[in-house]
């Protein structure tokens, strides 16, 4: 009957599309104009906010040392780059309830029940795995290279090289704080099962350092550091699924009324 529907009134599926394509760059525009709004707003500490995101590594240089710039523009650009991210970074809720709010129409009743607890721990996942990184592993990091330098040996960063290498750590450990959410709906999804998953566990903790490998610096150190956190937020993960079931009867019993 829905074919018969559609040749009937050919048009309505292409109103539709092009309704949810309006609607699509509306919320676009509302989460740019919010970053662009914070941006515009921090843009006037950019200084003050490169100099306390440095700070872990300048409390750990030796008297008299800070870091360097050997680039012209780079002690305009590096400043100006992380107070983008940091604008990205503080939008994000508000970039996902904009994400939600086209989605959620979409689901099914139980599927929202589901959904936006998951959107909501994402968020808190993501920043608690850049607080980790901030305030956990990197005076561990910034402590065992500055430790280590040989004799006559001064460690002085270059500001972009710091602030590419800060970012890459911020994003890693918030991807990797979200190894719950993704195990989740793994199992919610029935692409596999948390019995599954603990018979490859040894395979698993494997992955994890290698994606420590992929995701750090060429590092040990940062390597463990991450794929640490990884493996023991797997296991957090497991435990959430195997009390996060999905309801399948249910929404198999929409599916055949719609």
């Amino acid at each position: 009957m829905s074919g018969e529907k559609t040749n009937d009134n050919p048009s309505a599926g292409e109103q539709t599309l092009v309704s949810h394509l309006i609607e699509l760059r509306a919320r676009m525009l509302k989460a740019l104009a919010c970053v662009l709004s914070i941006f515009i707003a921090l843009s006037f500490f950019a200084g003050d906010i490169y100099s306390l995101v440095a700070k872990p590594l300048l409390e750990h240089l030796a008297p008299g040392t800070g870091m360097i710039a050997t680039e012209v523009a780079s002690t305009f650009i590096a400043p100006i780059k992380l107070t983008f991210f940091l604008s990205f970074f503080i939008s994000m809720p508000y970039i996902l309830y904009q994400v939600w709010s086209f989605v959620a129409p979409g689901l099914y009743q139980s599927e929202r029940r589901f959904a936006l607890p998951l959107l909501i721990s994402s968020i808190f996942l993501f920043y608690a795995g850049v607080v980790f990184a901030f305030y956990v592993i990197f005076p561990l990091i910034f402590g065992f290279f500055t430790a280590i330098a040989p004799d006559g040996v001064s460690v002085m960063t270059d500001i972009s090289r710091y602030l590419d290498f800060i970012m890459m750590i911020f994003f890693a450990f918030g991807l990797a704080f979200e190894v719950p959410i993704v195990t989740v709906l793994l199992t919610w999804s029935g692409i596999t099962t948390v019995e599954s998953l603990k018979q490859n566990r040894p395979y698993i903790i494997v992955g994890a350092f290698v994606i420590g490998m992929l995701l750090t610096p060429p590092d040990v150190l940062s390597q463990i550091l991450l794929a640490l956190p990884i493996w023991l937020l797997f296991e957090l993960g497991l435990i959430i699924s195997g009390r996060y079931t999905r309801p399948a009867n249910k929404d198999n019993e929409n599916n055949v009324n719609n």
